[in-house]
């Protein structure tokens, strides 16, 4: 029996708390109320008053807020100026044709072939000279005596 005695108190205890509980909230729902009046009273006064610059208010309360028309500055002097600086007084007499004629479609693979395309000219060009040596060794001939045979020949041509 002892345990269903101190069930029941437990239970008054509990119906307490609750009860506590609910009358706490009730006062700070209250003091809610009463704060967020003032919070909107205050966000009232935080707020910009607005300033209508092209809207003509209706309200008479509103037509204090309304700012004056404002006429447009005269930019004419300004813009003849500007046309003025635009204006060139000097003229091309001569045209570079070089610079108007648009460019083949492949100069830029001439231009970035062209260092190597020096390169291959070299070599072409030892090889050249390697093989008439080459020639020249399997004929058994002197060389000096070759030169000479061509340019007694090309004399007997030009004799004739």
């Amino acid at each position: 029996m002892a345990a269903v005695g101190t069930l029941n108190d437990e239970a008054l205890k509990r119906k307490e708390r609750l009860k506590a509980m609910r009358d706490k909230r009730a006062v700070s729902k209250t003091n809610d109320d009463v704060s967020e009046e003032t919070e909107e009273s205050k966000e009232k006064e935080r707020l910009p008053k607005p300033s209508f610059r092209s809207y003509k208010p209706g309200s008479e309360k509103l037509k204090d807020l309304s700012m004056d028309t404002i006429k447009p500055s005269d930019v004419t002097d300004i813009i003849k100026d500007q046309i003025d600086a635009g204006k060139t007084e000097h003229v091309v007499s001569e045209v570079d044709l070089n610079n108007l004629a648009p460019r083949k479609p492949d100069w830029d693979l001439k231009r970035d072939v062209s260092k190597k395309l020096e390169k291959l000219e070299r070599r072409t060009q030892r090889a050249i000279a390697e093989l008439i040596r080459e020639r020249l060794k399997a004929s058994q001939d002197d060389l000096a005596y070759v030169v000479m045979g061509a340019g007694v020949e090309r004399e007997m041509e030009d004799d004739d």
